[in-house]
């Protein structure tokens, strides 16, 4: 029999704030985290706006200045994911008493690619370019990308460097891995680290995501795909997920983390278990780069295999966090999805919200974001709401929780995330109990 996997710590470093409770109260409150884009000048481009980490995060404050200077050099996603990390890490109170193996803990991220610094490579690849030629002289570029070009600047752009910043700080010794499944990273490496510690292999697990694309390559590429939303002049309601008038998710950054435990370990040393993750599901489209197939067929799959590896029935499900983006396509999909898979078990889908509408899209952080709203749901018997849902689309049909959070007994939450390039994830996470449900 495998081993069960429980959470003990959670830490996030969201566009809404840095502390657990604070943001779980903004998001039951409706509050945003859009405002105009201040990471770089984004007046020229299609979308001004964006989701951004606040000035209230301060990694020196969480992990102390003389390792906040330590890490001097790391790129926006690392800090991030070094924050959370390490505010889940307290969280599950090893700071007070670390694991005595620390060979046993581990670390799986979904953790995105760090800022291209564009700049000067391009002005490397222009001083070397050979007009005449038509050709690059490669030792006139190396000549000016070494004079110009910040050596840990381009190793940081690596996406494995976040969990090599975690590893370092907390000093953990274990299996360390980093999977980059677009918006579904962080629910599969979630996943992933539960099956890690099913299987004997780790004793804790550091697990989540952590990414920021809010530079200019990042907003050009989702604007070139007519990803985001263009409502600049209305940034505060612009995420509006399953709205018949969505037009296009709102890029968010930051990271969250869980620390994933096996149960044995979690109760030996007395940890106050928050929650279980109880199953995991991972299916692939095989369709296109983009976009989900319009049958919802992945989406579907990855849902009914999390639900069989946690040995339930839809009929079981409380809630469902919903991946959410509000663009026009993956709202229809996914709620086709929903409602074509528990209409399989001869019910009525349950409620299904979408906290992108407050957060933004944090992309490779999202599904872990995501993932704790739901444990925050079991624990407090609250549903978050969808807000911004004022015109109701004949394509999306279920109960989104509109603009208002909702009293509800929650024991069981499923969350899904749908990722470009057809990856899809789904976790359920349940109230702990000491002897499992049949």
């Amino acid at each position: 029999m495998s081993r069960r996997v429980v959470i003990t710590g959670m830490g996030w470093i969201t566009p809404l704030g840095c502390d657990i409770e604070t943001v779980w109260q903004r998001l039951q409150a409706g509050k945003t985290g859009m405002a105009p884009t201040t990471n770089f000048d984004a007046s020229k481009f299609p979308t001004t706006f964006s989701s951004e980490v606040k000035d209230d995060f301060d990694l020196a404050a969480i992990i102390g200045a003389e390792a906040a200077q330590r890490h001097a050099t790391a790129s926006l996603n690392s800090r991030f994911a070094l924050g959370a990390a390490t505010l889940a890490w307290r969280s599950a109170g090893f700071d007070r008493q670390a694991p005595t193996d620390m060979s046993r803990v581990g670390i799986y991220l979904g953790g995105g690619e760090g800022p291209l610094d564009f700049e000067p490579f391009a002005a490397a690849a222009c001083c070397g370019w050979d007009s005449e030629q038509r050709s690059l002289n490669t030792v006139k570029w190396a000549q000016v990308a070494s004079e110009r070009l910040d050596r840990m600047k381009e190793l940081e752009q690596e996406p494995n460097l976040a969990a090599s910043h975690i590893a370092c700080h907390l000093k953990v010794r274990g299996p360390s891995y980093n999977t980059l499944t677009a918006c579904a990273a962080s629910t599969q490496a979630i996943g992933e680290a539960m099956c890690i510690l099913r299987r004997g292999d780790a004793d804790v697990m550091i697990s989540g995501g952590t990414h920021s694309m809010i530079h200019p390559l990042g907003v050009t590429g989702f604007n070139r795909l007519t990803a985001l939303s263009t409502r600049n002049d209305e940034y505060a309601s612009a995420s509006r997920p399953f709205d018949r008038t969505r037009d296009g998710f709102v890029l968010g950054e930051g990271a969250a983390m869980v620390i994933l435990e096996d149960l044995e370990h979690a109760q030996a040393r007395g940890a106050t278990i928050l929650a279980e993750v109880a199953g995991y599901g991972s299916t692939a489209d095989a369709f296109r780069i983009t976009d989900i197939h319009e049958s919802g067929r992945g989406a579907i799959a990855a849902m009914r295999l999390a639900i069989e590896d946690a040995g339930i029935s839809t009929s079981d499900i409380d809630y469902i966090n919903a991946h959410g983006t509000g663009t026009e396509e993956n709202d229809k999909i996914e709620t086709l999805a929903i409602r074509t898979l528990f209409q399989e078990g001869g019910r009525k889908a349950p409620p299904v919200s979408s906290v992108k509408s407050m957060l933004g899209h944090l992309i490779a952080a999202a599904g872990a974001t995501e993932l704790i709203t739901c444990v925050l749901a079991i624990r407090d018997g609250v549903l978050p709401p969808t807000m911004n849902y004022e015109h109701p689309d004949p394509n999306c049909d279920l109960d989104y929780v509109p603009n208002a959070p909702r009293k509800a007994d929650v024991c069981i939450a499923l969350s899904n995330s749908f990722g470009f390039g057809g990856q899809n994830d789904t976790l359920v996470v349940r109230k702990f109990a000491t002897e499992p449900r049949p």
